[in-house]
This record gives C-alpha cells, structure tokens and sequence, in this order.
C-alpha cells in the first residue's frame, strides 16, 4: 500500500497532515507515537473505516496495488475483505467460534459447499493458532473464550476472506503478556503471507514485531526507517526523544 499526501478534517479540524508512506508487503510496520499523534486514524484510512464518522474528510490519494482505494469505482465493502481490521479490544460477533470465521466468506461467497467453508474456517483457526484450543467447541459462543482467544478468533475472523493486508490497532493493549506474546508470535508467523500495520504504544513491542517502523507527532509522520534504526539511531530529535521516553 502507499499512501500520499494523506490530509484528514474532522468537521474544521485537521487531525492528519500530508502523511506519504510507502508500506511494504509481506512485513510488519509499526505506527508509534504518543496519545492523539494520528496514529489509529491513517489505520483507519486504509481501510476507509472513517467514512462510517460523520464530518469526516480524507483528501490526498491511497493506493493499494496501484488503485486508489478512494475511487468511486472501489466498493469499500469489498476494500474491507483486502484489508482487514483487528481492533484494540476483541470484538467477536454474539455467535459460535465456527460462525465467527464463516461468516466473512459467507457473505463475500467465498465457499461453494459446507465442506469448504469448514475448511476455510479450521484454516483459518489455525493460521490464528487457536484451531487446536478450541476444536472440541466450535459450536459454542466466541464470547465465552479468554480475551487472548477472543483476539485470536478476531485475527481468524480477519484472515478467512483471505486479505492481502490486516491493520491491528493496538491489538494486545487488553491483553496480558501471555497472551501478548502469543499475539505476537502470530504476526510472525503472518507475516509470511500479509502484509500487516500494527499501531502500538509499546515502544518494545514496535521493537519485536515490526521490520519498519513510521513516527507520527501532532498529526504529522515525522519519519519512518527501518525499525532498527528508528529504535537506535533516529534521524530527528524528537523521535529520538520518544524512544527514549523523554515525552509521550
């Protein structure tokens, strides 16, 4: 995906200016930065989650494999299955754990038999590392699994309409560090095959996961590097203050 120029009004208020980031496939990059800085908001242009905030207004151009996903021909319903989302708290729908994963493909008509959908629901649950814990139960309520599970079925949830990109804001913020770490090594894991953006206020974790990671302060990107020497040898002075936790 690449994002140019990005600009976002709230009604009169500017909460992101001119943001241009070139964000890899098949990687993990890392959107750090303090309270407020804009952060979970470009994370939700990419997936046009702000058309759904009323007053809200993108201008500057997004692309995602050479497409403006802004376009008037882009059916952002249909954008929502390429770039899947996973939220700051687990969010599984009022159904069972199998319902959970079936319904994307149900609905983008992904499976032409019962036995395909339940193989992309068992893949799914796999690739999210939750398929062996919970096997026995798959008629039984998402909402009845720990809050790590219950992150772990939203990643399956996110996965089986099969995207090429999956954002996660702050997906591990509710979670305890077992369950972080399981979180954790799932994006590893994924990266392999998506292209992901993580938004974190963990400095460590940005560390972990993420091969590039971008700055952003008072709604502007104040640089992105390779998340190695963001955490070791920044360019500007104020991300090398908040690395180091002089503010933030």
């Amino acid at each position: 995906m690449k994002a140019r120029d990005v600009n976002v009004f709230y009604g009169d208020k500017q909460a992101l200016f001119d943001v241009s980031l070139d964000i890899p496939d098949r990687s993990v990059t890392a959107l750090i930065g303090p309270s407020g800085c804009g952060k979970s908001t470009f994370l939700r242009c990419l997936d046009r989650m702000n058309d759904v905030i009323e007053g809200c207004r993108v201008t500057g151009e997004i692309t995602l494999d050479g497409q403006n996903i802004y376009s008037p021909q882009v059916d952002p319903v249909q954008l929502r299955a390429r770039v899947g989302m996973v939220f700051q708290k687990p969010n599984p729908f009022p159904k069972s754990i199998f319902e959970n994963v079936a319904y994307g493909p149900r609905i983008h008509g992904l499976a032409s038999s019962k036995s395909e959908l339940e193989e992309i629901v068992v893949n799914s649950l796999t690739k999210a590392g939750l398929f062996e814990e919970v096997k026995d139960r798959l008629n039984e309520s998402g909402t009845g699994l720990s809050g790590g599970q219950q992150q772990r079925l939203c990643i399956a949830r996110a996965i089986s309409v099969n995207p090429e990109v999956i954002l996660m804001d702050e997906p591990c913020s509710a979670l305890d560090p077992i369950a972080t770490a399981r979180i954790e090594a799932l994006m590893e894991d994924l990266k392999k095959n998506f292209c992901i953006v993580i938004v974190t206020h963990s400095m460590q974790q940005a560390a972990r996961v993420s091969q590039l990671t971008a700055f952003f302060h008072l709604g502007k990107l104040v640089e992105v590097d390779e998340t190695t020497k963001m955490f070791t040898n920044p360019t500007d002075v104020r991300t090398q203050d908040y690395v180091t936790g002089r503010f933030g």
